[in-house]
């Protein structure tokens, strides 16, 4: 079994030749380190002499931004993995496929999507997505739904809640989402402009005892797989295709959590429209696309889930719609919008 250790580009170059099926006896590879997150190391590796290309993932063992100060563990890489096979198995084209693994070294090599834009930069240039909520719809609607107790069995639930237990990525859920915002933190950056605004987000007593009872669903509330960090970034998209990507804070919690992130992020690039665009015509037409986008992507959600609550539930004691799936998203959503502000 190998020791554990960064990868460095030969390295990677290495593994991927070894995969099974995936590139030619001849292939001449080339590869480029694009991580550009916080927690990981990614290779972009492409043949020279055919369109086949790979993404290797390797999960680091402490923060990448911050370095060995910062303690990470590795089993994310396998809840990652595990996670994107979960979404794979109910929504094939709507997140990337897994070719290898290997546990050792925390690595996952997976479907190269360097032919798609990460959503929230072209959100932020203007594109336009006009499939992106049947798309994110769906694959929220068929995630959450077909990992909660509305459709597998109780000891299935239960071996996935023990197999997605997340205790690091899931921390700086609670710090980020539910403590940082509320209070003095380093990791708090914001305006000089709205200093007083954040001010009044620390003293307000009455938004804390809401916050908190958010934070405790998050914390209590199995519910569903989630994929836990369901912002723009987490998403590849084309005018055509959508992608989920990056499900390493994958956990069991409140349906809500999901689905409030998307809608938060949508109504995070409509509010910074004012600033990315000069031209009135222009900022309108776009903060009304998204408005729109915003509201497809709940009907969308809505619709597809209880289709399949009502063709699949076989329990007649969930026949009857709990009403909390279906109103804690936009809690949520405010404390998304919140935890960027900060």
């Amino acid at each position: 079994m190998p020791i554990y250790h960064p990868l460095n580009v030969d390295e990677a170059i290495a593994y991927a030749l070894n995969i099974p099926n995936h590139f030619p006896a001849d292939a001449e590879l080339e590869c480029q380190e694009i991580g550009d997150g916080n927690l990981n190391l990614v290779f972009h590796i492409t043949d020279k002499h055919s369109t086949n290309s790979i993404i290797v993932k390797q999960a680091l063992p402490y923060a990448k931004v911050v370095g060995e100060s910062w303690p990470l563990s590795l089993d994310r890489a396998r809840i990652e993995r595990e996670a994107l096979q979960q979404q794979h198995r109910v929504c094939p084209g709507l997140v990337p496929q897994v070719y290898a693994y290997d546990e050792a070294l925390a690595i996952t090599a997976m479907e190269d999507l360097s032919d798609y834009t990460i959503m929230r930069k072209g959100l932020i240039e203007g594109e336009s997505y006009p499939l992106f909520a049947a798309h994110i719809g769906e694959f929220l609607a068929r995630t959450l739904f077909f990992t909660s107790d509305l459709a597998i069995g109780p000891i299935e639930k239960k071996n996935l809640v023990k197999n997605f237990i997340n205790p690091d990525l899931c921390k700086i859920t609670e710090d980020l989402i539910f403590e940082d915002p509320y209070r003095l933190s380093d990791n708090n950056n914001y305006a000089d402009v709205i200093a007083d605004e954040a001010k009044a987000l620390r003293e307000d007593t009455a938004l804390h005892l809401e916050v908190a009872l958010l934070r405790e669903a998050f914390l209590t509330r199995t519910e569903a797989l989630l994929h836990g960090d369901l912002h723009t970034g987490s998403i590849f998209a084309t005018p055509e295709s959508t992608k989920v990507i990056d499900p390493e804070f994958a956990y069991f919690g409140p349906m809500g959590f999901d689905i409030g992130a998307v809608i938060a992020n949508l109504l995070l690039n409509l509010a910074a429209q004012t600033g990315l665009s000069s031209n009135e015509e222009v900022r309108q037409e776009r903060e009304d696309r998204l408005l729109q986008m915003v509201v497809d992507v709940w009907n969308e959600f809505e619709s597809r889930f209880r289709s399949l609550w009502n063709a699949n539930t076989q329990d007649h004691m969930a026949k009857t719609l709990d009403i909390r799936i279906f109103t804690l998203p936009k809690s949520f959503a405010i404390l998304w919008v919140l935890r960027v502000a900060r």
